[in-house]
């Protein structure tokens, strides 16, 4: 009885960061994508979205746990996936913001423009949570 117990708390403290999320995916009023998209976008994939040339931005503040949940990497593997392609395919990497209030107004202002905040400023167009 007494293993039930501890491997049912286990479990339970496996499943508590999921059942909430942790940011909001924002993306400026010309982009339309789909959640799976964006983990595209992010890892340098798809550069285009109905003709518009899409213009990913990191946030700072809310990076380990984006990359961790939505690309499924670590950080440091992200980077160097980005200097590679930076190299071999001659694409930038996301420009980085400091901030939720950064990456917003990034996003709001720049035609094709997505990122990632811990939660969306007023007037945000929120496509999707993680």
């Amino acid at each position: 009885m007494k293993h039930i117990i501890v491997r049912g708390l286990s479990l339970v403290g496996l499943l508590l960061p999921l059942a909430g999320h942790a940011g909001e995916i924002i993306a400026h009023a010309s982009v339309t994508l789909t959640v799976a998209e964006v983990r595209e976008v992010f890892l340098g994939e798809k550069q285009l979205a109905g003709g518009t040339k899409l213009v990913p931005v990191d946030n700072a503040a809310a990076q380990a746990e984006f990359a961790s949940k939505v690309l499924q990497v670590e950080v440091p593997k992200y980077t160097a996936l980005w200097t590679k392609k930076s190299f071999r395919e001659g694409l930038n990497a996301p420009a980085v913001k400091g901030s939720d209030a950064e990456v917003g107004a990034f996003v709001k202002a720049t035609p094709g423009a997505v990122g990632y905040v811990t939660a969306a400023p007023p007037g945000a167009r929120v496509i999707g949570k993680y």
